[in-house]
């Protein structure tokens, strides 16, 4: 289940509006100015400056820190706020991907399906996790087994009419090699 809220996804957009394009010999001014030097400037952080791990690099980052995320505890509401001040230099885009991951693994959703309480970042109690939650985890699981079986189901028949195709084309090569020695 994704922790973030709709506002704080939607917040992030870093799409450029026309005015954002506008060149910068025009007198009038852009109507956010702020926005467009703020994402032109991230690219060119501070020379020699690392670059932003990716979400998986991250979420193994936080598995060996915080006993929530290698216990895959159900995470308490918010946690993307108490990992923004206990790490204030991490990208929201990248937390935000290694969250998706997190909380969409199986066992993440697994623990969630028979969880009571959610846990903060060291791994003390909260609040209580809600049937609605509960239930949306199960939900998730079951369309997950259910797609795989589809899966497996596709593979099969598949499996099976390149067999059986195989199998003609050899029969064919055997008439036409009886045939043709005549």
């Amino acid at each position: 289940m994704n922790t973030i809220s709709p506002a704080a996804e939607s917040a992030d957009v870093t799409t450029s509006t026309p005015a954002e394009n506008t060149s910068p010999d025009t007198s009038a001014p852009a109507a956010a100015p702020g926005k467009a030097t703020e994402n032109t400037s991230e690219p060119a952080a501070a020379p020699g400056a690392q670059p932003a791990p990716s979400a998986r690099t991250l979420l193994k980052q936080l598995q060996q820190q915080f006993p929530a995320f290698r216990d895959c505890l159900p995470l308490a509401i918010g946690i993307d706020k108490q990992l923004q001040a206990r790490m204030p230099g991490l990208d929201r885009k990248t937390m935000r991907a290694a969250l998706g991951i997190h909380t969409g693994s199986m066992r993440y959703l697994r623990a969630m399906e028979k969880a009571t309480v959610r846990y903060d970042l060291d791994g003390t109690a909260g609040a209580e996790v809600t049937d609605t939650h509960r239930t949306h985890a199960k939900e998730q699981l079951q369309q997950r087994f259910k797609k795989e079986a589809e899966r497996k189901k596709a593979e099969k028949a598949a499996a099976a009419e390149a067999e059986a195709a195989r199998l003609r084309q050899e029969k064919l090569q055997q008439l036409a090699s009886k045939f043709s020695r005549n």
